[in-house]
């Protein structure tokens, strides 16, 4: 059997509890198909880039899959049909993440430097110019 990630959106509309009903579902697909999820993550409500069927926001979820390709094409069918997912996208993989996704890893404010590269105020470009600025001659 294949390796997948496979991460949707649901509409920002849906409770938490409709979600992961809806997780649930997609989990019995996939069993009937002989596959099987390794691991359910709810990463919770997020803001979009842009706005996707007037939503701005969308409940996030990853779900690692081990399943046959006929199953998870079956699940992706599904998925289309159902009117409060927004996007999804499955990718095979050569092998699952194991513990927590980089999404879900709490991440420590204090172990990284304030200033980057040495500079105060961070290590970005300031744009412009380097010195001192010739008057404009018409």
């Amino acid at each position: 059997m294949a390796l997948y990630e496979h991460i949707y959106l649901a509409r920002q509309d849906v409770s938490q509890q409709q979600v992961e009903e809806l997780t649930t579902a997609l989990t019995e697909i996939l069993s009937s198909g002989g596959g099987k999820v390794t691991k359910n993550e709810y990463w919770g409500l997020k803001g979009l880039s842009y706005r996707i069927r007037k939503n701005r926001k969308a409940h996030y979820t990853l779900l690692n899959i081990e399943a046959a390709p006929a199953a998870v094409a079956e699940m992706e069918r599904q998925m289309r049909i159902n009117e409060d997912i927004l996007r999804f996208m499955t990718v095979r993989v050569d092998e699952l993440e194991e513990g927590p996704s980089a999404m879900m890893q709490k991440r420590d404010r204090d172990d990284r430097d304030g200033e980057r590269g040495g500079r105060p105020g961070g290590d970005r470009d300031r744009g412009g110019f380097g010195g001192e600025r010739r008057p404009r001659r018409f």
